[in-house]
């Protein structure tokens, strides 16, 4: 994490609840991002979001109830980023290619909110490891139900293998960002996907299809 203290912005002014909580999620993320759980303050996170801290209390009664409110939409962001490489083609190599580039779609997001998820610094917390705990289960789900049901694999063997998938796509899209620069994106994306595909096209389709090449 960086150590440098938040900048604070300008107070800004009245705006719908809504809009207002966003922009309270967005100052938190640059704080929790910069400083872990630990190290950060509500006075930061109200200073960098130019508000007052009873502003900011209005909307989370503490720290903690931030953190989860801001893990719970980045959790959501990752789920359906899967979901939707998982729905929107019927190719099941475009499929396993959406599948690692919602992962590194998500890790090289700007803003760095990833770490929230796969860097807590309070995975300890119940609620935390719950809530990282669901989103790892959905994207293994939503993986796994293709494989299942294209394959005729068990549920255990696909959601397996579902696993086998996101874990290379997270693991991956990690180690890609630390070394960003050496090797472009889309080509890490498409060396990771051809990997994960030379795998599973070897399991043989419902309809007795050989398996593909």
């Amino acid at each position: 994490m960086q150590s440098s203290r938040p900048v604070p912005v300008r107070r800004t002014s009245r705006l719908p609840r809504g809009a207002r909580r966003l922009q309270l999620l967005q100052a938190a993320q640059e704080v929790f991002v910069a400083h872990g759980f630990h190290a950060a303050a509500m006075d930061d996170i109200a200073d960098r979001a130019g508000v007052s801290k009873p502003v900011l209390y209005q909307h989370f009664p503490g720290k903690r109830e931030l953190y989860l409110a801001l893990l719970e939409q980045q959790v959501t962001e990752l789920t359906d980023r899967v979901r939707e490489a998982m729905s929107g083609t019927q190719d099941n190599r475009d499929r396993v290619h959406g599948a690692v580039r919602a992962y590194f779609d998500f890790i090289d997001a700007e803003g760095g909110a990833y770490r929230l998820v796969f860097e807590s610094d309070l995975r300890n917390d119940d609620e935390v490891r719950a809530l990282v705990d669901r989103a790892n289960r959905a994207c293994v789900e939503a993986v796994a139900e293709v494989i299942a049901g294209d394959t005729g694999s068990s549920p255990e063997q696909a959601h397996l293998l579902a696993s086998g998938l996101t874990g290379l796509a997270e693991t991956s899209a990690r180690w890609w960002l630390a070394q960003k620069g050496t090797l472009p994106r889309e080509e890490a994306v498409s060396l990771m996907s051809s990997l994960a595909w030379r795998g599973i096209s070897r399991f043989p389709r419902v309809e007795g299809e050989p398996p593909a090449g």
